[in-house]
Protein backbone atom coordinates (compact mmCIF):
# COMPACT_ATOMS: atom_id res chain seq x y z
CA UNK A 1 0.00 0.00 0.00
CA UNK A 2 1.39 3.39 -1.10
CA UNK A 3 -0.08 6.55 0.03
CA UNK A 4 0.44 10.20 -0.73
CA UNK A 5 3.03 12.53 0.04
CA UNK A 6 0.98 14.54 3.32
CA UNK A 7 2.24 11.49 5.30
CA UNK A 8 5.97 12.26 4.68
CA UNK A 9 6.35 14.01 8.21
CA UNK A 10 9.54 13.78 10.24
CA UNK A 11 9.53 12.63 13.90
CA UNK A 12 9.85 16.65 14.74
CA UNK A 13 6.70 17.23 12.73
CA UNK A 14 4.59 14.25 14.23
CA UNK A 15 5.10 15.76 17.79
CA UNK A 16 3.30 18.96 16.69
CA UNK A 17 -0.39 18.89 16.88
CA UNK A 18 -2.48 20.69 14.41
CA UNK A 19 -3.17 24.58 14.50
CA UNK A 20 -6.91 24.41 13.96
CA UNK A 21 -7.33 23.03 17.63
CA UNK A 22 -9.66 26.12 19.30
CA UNK A 23 -8.76 28.07 22.79
CA UNK A 24 -11.88 26.09 24.33
CA UNK A 25 -9.88 23.05 23.74
CA UNK A 26 -7.51 23.86 26.33
CA UNK A 27 -9.68 24.64 29.30
CA UNK A 28 -9.32 21.62 32.09
CA UNK A 29 -12.02 20.07 33.24
CA UNK A 30 -15.80 20.91 34.15
CA UNK A 31 -15.43 24.56 32.12
CA UNK A 32 -15.14 22.78 28.63
CA UNK A 33 -16.73 19.12 29.36
CA UNK A 34 -19.96 19.47 27.89
CA UNK A 35 -21.80 21.24 25.31
CA UNK A 36 -24.61 23.46 26.06
CA UNK A 37 -27.83 21.31 26.94
CA UNK A 38 -25.92 18.05 26.97
CA UNK A 39 -24.47 15.75 29.33
CA UNK A 40 -22.80 13.35 26.77
CA UNK A 41 -18.79 12.51 26.33
CA UNK A 42 -17.73 12.51 22.48
CA UNK A 43 -14.63 10.34 22.12
CA UNK A 44 -12.55 9.96 19.11
CA UNK A 45 -10.89 7.00 18.89
CA UNK A 46 -6.72 7.01 17.27
CA UNK A 47 -6.38 3.64 16.14
CA UNK A 48 -8.79 0.74 14.94
CA UNK A 49 -7.34 -2.18 15.25
CA UNK A 50 -9.21 -5.36 17.17
CA UNK A 51 -8.03 -4.74 20.65
CA UNK A 52 -9.03 -1.39 20.34
CA UNK A 53 -12.25 -1.79 18.52
CA UNK A 54 -12.77 -3.72 21.85
CA UNK A 55 -11.81 -0.91 24.10
CA UNK A 56 -13.97 1.12 22.46
CA UNK A 57 -16.84 -1.07 22.88
CA UNK A 58 -16.10 -1.52 26.42
CA UNK A 59 -16.33 2.75 26.47
CA UNK A 60 -19.55 3.54 25.81
CA UNK A 61 -20.95 0.39 27.50
CA UNK A 62 -19.10 1.63 30.42
CA UNK A 63 -21.36 4.80 31.25
CA UNK A 64 -24.26 6.69 29.60
CA UNK A 65 -24.37 9.33 27.29
CA UNK A 66 -20.90 8.21 25.42
CA UNK A 67 -20.55 8.42 21.86
CA UNK A 68 -17.72 7.49 19.21
CA UNK A 69 -18.05 10.85 16.89
CA UNK A 70 -14.61 10.77 15.11
CA UNK A 71 -11.51 8.08 14.08
CA UNK A 72 -7.87 8.05 13.12
CA UNK A 73 -5.67 5.38 11.38
CA UNK A 74 -3.13 5.03 8.64
CA UNK A 75 -4.96 2.14 6.72
CA UNK A 76 -8.83 2.79 5.74
CA UNK A 77 -9.08 -1.38 5.81
CA UNK A 78 -8.88 -0.76 9.55
CA UNK A 79 -11.12 2.03 9.77
CA UNK A 80 -13.15 0.41 7.79
CA UNK A 81 -13.44 -2.98 10.07
CA UNK A 82 -13.65 -1.17 13.39
CA UNK A 83 -16.41 0.96 12.02
CA UNK A 84 -18.37 -1.67 10.74
CA UNK A 85 -18.13 -4.12 13.73
CA UNK A 86 -18.95 -0.95 16.03
CA UNK A 87 -22.33 0.09 14.03
CA UNK A 88 -22.82 -3.35 14.57
CA UNK A 89 -22.41 -4.25 18.36
CA UNK A 90 -22.96 -0.57 19.62
CA UNK A 91 -24.86 1.25 16.99
CA UNK A 92 -26.61 3.67 19.31
CA UNK A 93 -23.30 5.28 20.32
CA UNK A 94 -21.35 5.72 16.85
CA UNK A 95 -22.08 9.22 15.68
CA UNK A 96 -18.83 8.70 13.16
CA UNK A 97 -19.25 10.14 9.80
CA UNK A 98 -17.57 10.35 6.55
CA UNK A 99 -15.85 13.59 7.74
CA UNK A 100 -14.51 12.37 10.93
CA UNK A 101 -12.85 9.18 9.59
CA UNK A 102 -9.14 10.88 9.34
CA UNK A 103 -6.38 8.53 7.47
CA UNK A 104 -2.53 9.08 7.67
CA UNK A 105 0.02 9.24 10.02
CA UNK A 106 -1.18 12.89 11.18
CA UNK A 107 -4.46 11.94 11.62
CA UNK A 108 -4.56 11.79 15.05
CA UNK A 109 -4.20 15.97 14.96
CA UNK A 110 -7.82 16.03 13.07
CA UNK A 111 -9.34 14.22 15.76
CA UNK A 112 -8.05 16.39 18.61
CA UNK A 113 -9.52 19.61 16.35
CA UNK A 114 -12.85 18.65 16.31
CA UNK A 115 -15.14 18.66 19.71
CA UNK A 116 -13.91 15.78 21.55
CA UNK A 117 -14.03 15.72 25.15
CA UNK A 118 -11.68 12.41 24.87
CA UNK A 119 -9.43 9.78 23.27
CA UNK A 120 -9.03 6.49 23.42
CA UNK A 121 -4.96 6.30 22.17
CA UNK A 122 -5.09 2.64 20.23
CA UNK A 123 -2.04 2.87 18.06
CA UNK A 124 0.88 0.60 18.62
CA UNK A 125 3.02 1.30 21.39
CA UNK A 126 5.64 3.80 19.37
CA UNK A 127 3.15 6.39 18.52
CA UNK A 128 1.72 6.96 22.42
CA UNK A 129 4.25 9.76 23.85
CA UNK A 130 3.83 11.91 20.29
CA UNK A 131 0.19 11.52 20.17
CA UNK A 132 -0.22 12.20 23.95
CA UNK A 133 1.46 15.20 24.42
CA UNK A 134 -0.76 16.37 21.55
CA UNK A 135 -4.00 14.89 23.34
CA UNK A 136 -2.77 17.07 26.61
CA UNK A 137 -1.97 20.03 24.52
CA UNK A 138 -5.03 19.88 23.11
CA UNK A 139 -7.06 19.55 26.52
CA UNK A 140 -8.58 16.44 25.89
CA UNK A 141 -8.83 13.57 28.73
CA UNK A 142 -7.26 10.39 27.91
CA UNK A 143 -7.87 6.40 27.93
CA UNK A 144 -4.18 5.47 26.69
CA UNK A 145 -3.36 1.30 25.98
CA UNK A 146 -0.50 0.16 27.57
CA UNK A 147 2.46 -0.24 27.57
CA UNK A 148 3.61 3.93 27.37
CA UNK A 149 6.31 3.36 24.86
CA UNK A 150 9.04 1.48 24.05
CA UNK A 151 12.02 3.27 24.90
CA UNK A 152 13.52 5.69 27.72
CA UNK A 153 12.90 8.43 25.22
CA UNK A 154 9.43 7.76 25.49
CA UNK A 155 9.17 6.98 28.92
CA UNK A 156 10.54 11.16 29.65
CA UNK A 157 8.04 12.55 27.20
CA UNK A 158 5.22 10.33 29.42
CA UNK A 159 5.91 11.59 32.61
CA UNK A 160 6.22 15.13 31.03
CA UNK A 161 2.85 15.29 29.63
CA UNK A 162 1.25 13.54 32.50
CA UNK A 163 2.89 16.61 34.77
CA UNK A 164 1.18 18.52 31.88
CA UNK A 165 -2.17 17.12 32.54
CA UNK A 166 -2.23 17.42 36.10
CA UNK A 167 -1.79 21.26 35.95
CA UNK A 168 -4.45 21.27 33.34
CA UNK A 169 -6.76 18.70 35.72
CA UNK A 170 -7.00 16.23 33.05
CA UNK A 171 -7.50 12.41 33.05
CA UNK A 172 -5.26 10.47 31.90
CA UNK A 173 -6.09 6.49 32.55
CA UNK A 174 -3.88 3.77 30.82
CA UNK A 175 -4.92 0.28 29.89
CA UNK A 176 -2.97 -1.55 32.93
CA UNK A 177 -6.71 -2.86 33.72
CA UNK A 178 -5.67 -4.60 37.03
CA UNK A 179 -5.84 -1.45 38.43
CA UNK A 180 -9.18 -1.30 38.26
CA UNK A 181 -9.95 -5.00 39.00
CA UNK A 182 -12.25 -5.82 42.09
CA UNK A 183 -10.05 -8.45 43.51
CA UNK A 184 -6.99 -6.81 42.77
CA UNK A 185 -7.98 -3.68 44.66
CA UNK A 186 -8.78 -5.62 47.51
CA UNK A 187 -5.77 -7.79 47.73
CA UNK A 188 -3.89 -4.64 47.41
CA UNK A 189 -5.77 -2.79 50.19
CA UNK A 190 -4.13 -5.71 52.69
CA UNK A 191 -1.08 -5.83 51.32
CA UNK A 192 -0.49 -2.26 51.98
CA UNK A 193 -2.38 -2.59 55.14
CA UNK A 194 0.40 -4.85 56.55
CA UNK A 195 -1.43 -8.45 56.01
CA UNK A 196 1.63 -9.97 54.73
CA UNK A 197 4.49 -8.28 56.51
CA UNK A 198 6.82 -6.42 55.24
CA UNK A 199 7.25 -7.82 51.56
CA UNK A 200 10.80 -9.52 50.98
CA UNK A 201 10.56 -10.78 47.60
CA UNK A 202 8.07 -12.06 44.62
CA UNK A 203 7.97 -13.18 41.01
CA UNK A 204 5.65 -12.55 37.92
CA UNK A 205 4.59 -14.53 34.97
CA UNK A 206 3.35 -14.28 31.63
CA UNK A 207 4.07 -17.24 29.98
CA UNK A 208 2.01 -18.28 27.33
CA UNK A 209 1.87 -21.33 25.20
CA UNK A 210 1.47 -18.85 21.67
CA UNK A 211 3.51 -16.97 19.66
CA UNK A 212 1.22 -15.87 16.61
CA UNK A 213 -0.73 -13.34 18.06
CA UNK A 214 -1.32 -11.05 15.57
CA UNK A 215 1.07 -12.11 13.05
CA UNK A 216 0.57 -10.95 9.49
CA UNK A 217 2.08 -12.29 6.71
CA UNK A 218 4.00 -10.05 4.41
CA UNK A 219 2.19 -9.56 1.70
CA UNK A 220 2.83 -8.48 -2.14
CA UNK A 221 2.99 -4.70 -2.68
CA UNK A 222 3.40 -3.91 1.12
CA UNK A 223 6.03 -1.84 1.96
CA UNK A 224 8.85 -2.04 4.87
CA UNK A 225 6.43 0.31 6.99
CA UNK A 226 3.20 -0.93 5.94
CA UNK A 227 4.25 -4.47 6.80
CA UNK A 228 6.24 -3.70 9.77
CA UNK A 229 3.11 -1.65 11.38
CA UNK A 230 0.53 -4.21 10.00
CA UNK A 231 2.62 -7.44 12.18
CA UNK A 232 3.89 -4.86 14.87
CA UNK A 233 3.88 -6.71 17.74
CA UNK A 234 7.29 -8.40 16.52
CA UNK A 235 9.04 -5.79 15.85
CA UNK A 236 11.15 -3.83 18.94
CA UNK A 237 10.79 -0.41 17.67
CA UNK A 238 7.01 -1.07 17.29
CA UNK A 239 5.52 -3.07 20.47
CA UNK A 240 8.65 -2.95 22.98
CA UNK A 241 8.84 -6.60 22.31
CA UNK A 242 6.66 -9.23 24.36
CA UNK A 243 8.22 -8.18 28.06
CA UNK A 244 7.17 -4.14 27.31
CA UNK A 245 3.84 -4.99 25.51
CA UNK A 246 2.48 -7.58 27.51
CA UNK A 247 4.68 -8.46 30.51
CA UNK A 248 3.94 -4.96 31.68
CA UNK A 249 0.63 -6.08 33.26
CA UNK A 250 2.58 -8.09 35.75
CA UNK A 251 5.42 -5.77 36.34
CA UNK A 252 2.88 -3.04 37.10
CA UNK A 253 1.31 -5.43 39.71
CA UNK A 254 4.80 -5.77 41.21
CA UNK A 255 5.13 -2.13 41.37
CA UNK A 256 1.86 -1.34 42.73
CA UNK A 257 2.03 -3.94 45.70
CA UNK A 258 5.80 -2.68 46.45
CA UNK A 259 4.81 1.11 46.25
CA UNK A 260 7.71 2.08 44.02
CA UNK A 261 9.98 0.70 40.80
CA UNK A 262 12.97 -1.22 40.49
CA UNK A 263 16.55 0.08 41.21
CA UNK A 264 18.25 -2.21 39.25
CA UNK A 265 17.87 -5.44 37.15
CA UNK A 266 20.12 -7.98 35.02
CA UNK A 267 18.30 -10.32 32.68
CA UNK A 268 18.76 -13.20 30.11
CA UNK A 269 16.46 -14.11 27.15
CA UNK A 270 16.62 -15.38 23.69
CA UNK A 271 14.74 -16.21 20.58
CA UNK A 272 15.23 -20.07 20.15
CA UNK A 273 11.28 -21.05 19.03
CA UNK A 274 10.41 -17.76 16.80
CA UNK A 275 13.58 -17.85 14.15
CA UNK A 276 11.90 -16.70 11.20
CA UNK A 277 11.59 -12.93 9.30
CA UNK A 278 7.91 -13.44 9.85
CA UNK A 279 8.81 -12.71 13.42
CA UNK A 280 10.66 -10.07 13.01
CA UNK A 281 13.52 -9.11 15.39
CA UNK A 282 12.16 -9.99 19.27
CA UNK A 283 12.72 -12.55 21.70
CA UNK A 284 10.16 -15.14 22.80
CA UNK A 285 11.67 -15.56 26.01
CA UNK A 286 12.83 -13.65 29.20
CA UNK A 287 14.20 -13.96 32.29
CA UNK A 288 14.88 -10.83 34.80
CA UNK A 289 15.96 -10.38 38.36
CA UNK A 290 14.84 -7.06 39.39
CA UNK A 291 16.07 -5.31 42.50
CA UNK A 292 13.36 -3.09 44.72
CA UNK A 293 14.56 -0.82 47.25
CA UNK A 294 15.68 -2.78 50.71
CA UNK A 295 16.69 -5.61 48.26
CA UNK A 296 13.53 -6.48 47.47
CA UNK A 297 14.51 -9.31 44.80
CA UNK A 298 11.86 -10.19 41.98
CA UNK A 299 12.15 -12.70 39.41
CA UNK A 300 10.30 -12.17 36.30
CA UNK A 301 9.33 -14.24 33.83
CA UNK A 302 7.59 -14.37 30.17
CA UNK A 303 7.48 -16.17 27.22
CA UNK A 304 5.63 -16.89 23.86
CA UNK A 305 6.98 -20.42 22.51
CA UNK A 306 3.74 -22.56 21.30
CA UNK A 307 2.97 -25.56 22.73
CA UNK A 308 4.60 -25.05 26.14
CA UNK A 309 2.76 -24.30 29.78
CA UNK A 310 1.20 -21.00 30.53
CA UNK A 311 1.15 -19.50 33.68
CA UNK A 312 0.17 -16.04 34.44
CA UNK A 313 0.39 -14.60 37.63
CA UNK A 314 1.93 -12.24 40.41
CA UNK A 315 3.32 -14.04 43.82
CA UNK A 316 4.30 -11.08 46.77
CA UNK A 317 5.99 -12.88 49.89
CA UNK A 318 5.81 -11.03 53.03
CA UNK A 319 7.79 -11.71 56.50
CA UNK A 320 3.56 -12.62 57.18
CA UNK A 321 2.45 -14.68 54.53
CA UNK A 322 2.57 -14.77 50.36
CA UNK A 323 -0.31 -13.39 48.41
CA UNK A 324 -0.74 -14.04 45.17
CA UNK A 325 -2.24 -12.11 41.70
CA UNK A 326 -5.47 -14.17 41.79
CA UNK A 327 -6.80 -13.15 45.20
CA UNK A 328 -5.33 -15.35 47.56
CA UNK A 329 -3.37 -15.02 50.79
CA UNK A 330 -1.99 -17.86 52.75
CA UNK A 331 0.10 -17.39 55.85
CA UNK A 332 -1.13 -15.68 59.36
CA UNK A 333 -3.66 -13.75 57.77
CA UNK A 334 -5.44 -16.00 54.95
CA UNK A 335 -7.76 -14.53 52.72
CA UNK A 336 -9.21 -15.62 49.54
CA UNK A 337 -11.57 -13.34 47.56
CA UNK A 338 -14.84 -13.96 47.03
CA UNK A 339 -16.84 -10.88 45.96
CA UNK A 340 -17.79 -9.48 42.67
CA UNK A 341 -15.69 -10.28 39.69
CA UNK A 342 -15.73 -7.12 37.52
CA UNK A 343 -14.75 -6.42 34.00
CA UNK A 344 -11.45 -4.41 34.30
CA UNK A 345 -11.68 -3.30 30.54
CA UNK A 346 -15.14 -1.94 31.07
CA UNK A 347 -14.25 -0.55 35.03
CA UNK A 348 -11.69 1.40 33.69
CA UNK A 349 -13.39 3.19 31.17
CA UNK A 350 -16.61 3.91 34.04
CA UNK A 351 -13.75 5.12 36.52
CA UNK A 352 -12.50 7.64 34.02
CA UNK A 353 -15.75 9.04 32.53
CA UNK A 354 -17.08 9.35 36.66
CA UNK A 355 -13.58 11.15 37.13
CA UNK A 356 -14.33 13.75 34.15
CA UNK A 357 -18.17 14.37 34.87
CA UNK A 358 -17.04 14.84 38.51
CA UNK A 359 -14.61 16.98 38.11
CA UNK A 360 -12.04 14.72 40.08
CA UNK A 361 -9.66 14.01 37.03
CA UNK A 362 -7.60 10.37 37.71
CA UNK A 363 -4.01 10.48 36.48
CA UNK A 364 -2.21 7.35 35.63
CA UNK A 365 0.60 8.98 33.13
CA UNK A 366 3.51 8.62 36.48
CA UNK A 367 2.82 4.67 37.04
CA UNK A 368 2.23 3.54 33.26
CA UNK A 369 4.88 5.16 32.84
CA UNK A 370 7.49 3.59 35.52
CA UNK A 371 5.95 0.20 35.19
CA UNK A 372 7.17 0.73 31.39
CA UNK A 373 10.29 1.54 31.74
CA UNK A 374 10.77 -1.22 34.39
CA UNK A 375 10.13 -3.67 31.16
CA UNK A 376 12.03 -1.56 28.73
CA UNK A 377 14.70 -1.86 31.67
CA UNK A 378 14.47 -5.29 31.58
CA UNK A 379 14.65 -5.91 27.85
CA UNK A 380 17.48 -3.87 27.67
CA UNK A 381 19.30 -5.55 29.86
CA UNK A 382 18.25 -8.67 28.01
CA UNK A 383 19.52 -7.43 24.53
CA UNK A 384 22.93 -5.97 25.64
CA UNK A 385 23.82 -9.14 28.67
CA UNK A 386 24.80 -5.81 30.73
CA UNK A 387 23.27 -5.07 34.30
CA UNK A 388 20.86 -1.78 34.07
CA UNK A 389 19.99 0.23 36.74
CA UNK A 390 17.40 2.36 37.06
CA UNK A 391 18.59 5.82 37.39
CA UNK A 392 20.99 4.93 34.19
CA UNK A 393 18.22 4.26 31.66
CA UNK A 394 15.99 7.04 33.09
CA UNK A 395 18.38 9.63 33.20
CA UNK A 396 21.34 9.19 31.03
CA UNK A 397 19.98 6.55 28.37
CA UNK A 398 19.58 7.71 24.58
CA UNK A 399 17.69 5.22 23.32
CA UNK A 400 14.62 6.14 20.80
CA UNK A 401 13.56 3.21 18.85
CA UNK A 402 12.04 5.93 15.94
CA UNK A 403 12.27 5.55 12.58
CA UNK A 404 14.10 8.44 10.04
CA UNK A 405 10.39 9.36 8.87
CA UNK A 406 6.36 8.74 9.42
CA UNK A 407 6.43 7.41 5.61
CA UNK A 408 5.10 4.42 3.73
CA UNK A 409 7.58 4.86 0.87
CA UNK A 410 10.82 5.11 2.64
CA UNK A 411 13.41 1.64 3.09
CA UNK A 412 13.05 0.33 6.63
CA UNK A 413 15.19 -2.38 7.04
CA UNK A 414 14.38 -4.67 9.68
CA UNK A 415 17.21 -4.39 12.21
CA UNK A 416 19.30 -7.28 13.46
CA UNK A 417 18.26 -9.17 15.72
CA UNK A 418 20.16 -8.42 19.74
CA UNK A 419 22.54 -10.25 20.78
CA UNK A 420 23.82 -10.24 24.52
CA UNK A 421 27.53 -9.50 24.86
CA UNK A 422 27.71 -7.79 21.34
CA UNK A 423 24.44 -5.11 21.16
CA UNK A 424 25.67 -2.12 22.44
CA UNK A 425 23.63 -0.06 25.38
CA UNK A 426 22.20 3.11 24.25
Amino acid sequence: MKDTKTNRISRRDFIKTSAAVSLAATLPGKERLFAAGSDKIRVGMIGCGDHGTNDAISCVNSSPNVEVVAMADVFKDRIDSSLERLKSEVPDNIQVTQDTCFLGFDAYKKVLATDVEMVLLLTPPHFRPEHLAAAVEAGKHVFMEKPGCVDPVGVRSLIASSKIAEEKGLSIVAGTQRRHENHYIELMRRIHNGDIGEIVAAQCYWLWGESDWHLNIRQSGWSDMEWQIRSWPYFTWLSGDHIVEQHVHNIDVINWAIGTHPVQCLAMGGRQSRTGPEYGNIYDHFAVEFKYPNDVRVMSMCSQIKGTSNREDERIVGTKGVAFGHGIIEGQNPYKYEGERNDPYVQEMADLIAGIRNGEPINEGKNVAESTMAAIMGRISTYTGRAISWDWVMNASKLDLSPPAYDFDIDLPVKPVAIPGKTKLI
